[in-house]
Formats: C-alpha cells, structure tokens, sequence
C-alpha cells in the first residue's frame, strides 16, 4: 500500500460528509486508543488557568463619595496630585476612574485611604 501524505488525508477529509468523518475519528480512537476530546479539555482548562493569575495593573474607581464629600476630595487630590478645584469636579463626576495601570498592592492602600474618608470604591 502506499503512504499516504497530508495533502492527500485532507483531500480525502474533504470529500467526505460530517458523519463520515465522525466515523473516522472513532475508528481511529478505537485502533489507536486515543480519543480526540483529551486536548480540547486540556485547551480549555489553560485559559481558566490563565484567568487565575493576578493582574499586573489595575484601575482604582470611585463608585460613590459617602457623606463626607470634602474628605474624599481631600483624599482624592493626595492621590492624585490634581488641584482642589480639579479634584472638586473628579468626585463630583463620581462614578469616575481615579488612578489606571496601577499595581494592585497601591490600589488597596488607596482604596483604604479612600475608604477611610468616607468613600465607596472599587478596584478592577
């Protein structure tokens, strides 16, 4: 018999309807005792792996500002360097990003701050 080579499998494949190829697939699980489904669960499984790990960067947002207004805008303008009035109108548009791309380690001592004066925050 003569060795078939790739090009000739797909050609092959191709001609043949979903049930056919369907068969194929099982009579080589069968003679070979492997099954097709191993990789697509290991494909799947890295992804969710993957969405485990901590992220690098995040982003440090100010849902609300509480009932002390005037310290989260203090807060706020510590933070982020900004002038009272600037600071003002960031709380002001609340809800609003406070800090972007930053290390989750600053974003929970600001969150603290933040939520110390009064404020609800949120870290994504």
């Amino acid at each position: 018999m003569a060795k078939l080579n790739a090009a000739d499998v797909i050609a092959s494949l191709k001609e043949m309807t979903i049930a056919e190829v369907m068969e194929l697939v099982e009579s080589i699980e069968k003679e070979f005792g492997v099954t097709a489904a191993a990789p697509v669960a290991a494909a799947a499984a890295a992804p969710a792996e993957a969405a485990d790990a901590a992220p690098s960067e995040v982003t440090l947002t100010l849902k609300s500002f509480g009932a002390s207004k005037v310290k989260v805008i203090k807060e706020v303008q510590n933070i982020t360097g900004l002038a009272l009035m600037d600071a003002k109108k960031l709380v002001d548009s609340a809800p609003c990003t406070i800090k972007e791309k930053i290390s989750p380690a600053e974003a929970d001592g600001y969150k603290k701050q933040l939520e110390a004066a009064g404020a609800e925050v949120e870290v994504k």
